[in-house]
């Protein structure tokens, strides 16, 4: 993370130094972004000289390992990989100790093309949680469907995206195939399938078919909701939060404590 945050903000004219080792102490820097395992927040904090921001890249850690410093956290909604990663038009949960914090948070998130949001520490386990089902689930979901199914991923890849982007689009009611039809006898004959090909994936797969079947629940309800008058009534719309840059702060330090 450190590394691709680096190069982004380098690339978007923010000066930058870093990413450092072990041990930063954020010298002559206005803020700086530990950009380390959570365990290691708390350590990597602590060799900061008192004087700039302090601010982390956790989605599931509070604010509180950053004391005694003024702390900001940023968190891009956005997977990377060894190939490195694209923050453009990502989410990026932002959170402050102060005004000035939470400013200087949302201004880097902007800086860098993605859409800041506020998440209170009290949340932020659940929200990173969230986080976790649709990007590190998916790939294990999408990996047991692979060796059930026994063509190459490649030949799925159409799929999964079409369904993502309908669920993106439409939510519960993008819910199609047999438990969406209440087709229960093709349910029984993929279980019976999995049984002899995979049992180990047997028991994902009766887990999934059950929480399938709410999402099919609320959106049959939710079609009825949307047939009755109360659904031709306006949405309610809310502007989203100002925050102030820092100012002065122009050079975020991206340190990188190795494990």
């Amino acid at each position: 993370m450190g590394r691709a945050l680096s190069a982004a903000l380098d690339a978007a004219g923010v000066r930058v130094s870093g990413p450092h080792g072990r041990g930063f102490d954020g010298a002559a820097a206005d803020a700086v972004l530990l950009c380390v395992p959570d365990g290691q927040i708390a350590a990597a904090a602590a060799s900061v000289a008192p004087g700039p921001l302090v601010g982390h890249c956790s989605g599931a850690t509070g604010l509180d390992v950053l004391a005694p410093h003024e702390a900001f956290a940023l968190h891009p909604l956005m997977t990377i990989t060894r190939r490195g990663g694209d923050f453009s038009g990502a989410g990026a949960a932002v959170a402050g100790s102060s005004e000035p914090a939470l400013g200087f948070a949302t201004g880097l998130a902007r800086v860098l093309g993605m859409r800041p949001f506020e998440v209170a520490d009290a949340d932020r386990a659940a929200y990173h949680a969230g986080a976790a089902m649709a990007s590190n689930f998916l790939i294990a979901l999408e990996s047991a469907a692979e060796r059930v199914a026994g063509v190459d991923r490649e030949l799925l890849a159409p799929l999964i995206r079409a369904a993502v982007e309908t669920w993106v689009a439409e939510g519960d009611a993008a819910l199609t195939g047999p438990i969406a039809r209440g087709d229960e006898a093709t349910v029984a004959r993929h279980r019976e399938a999995i049984a002899e090909r995979a049992p180990e994936l047997l028991a994902m797969y009766d887990a999934l078919a059950e929480a399938t079947r709410e999402v099919a629940r609320r959106a049959a309800s939710g079609a009825l909701d949307a047939a009755s008058p109360a659904a031709a009534a306006p949405p309610l719309a809310a502007a989203p939060p100002a925050g102030a840059a820092r100012p002065g702060a122009t050079s975020p330090t991206a340190p990188e404590v190795p494990a």
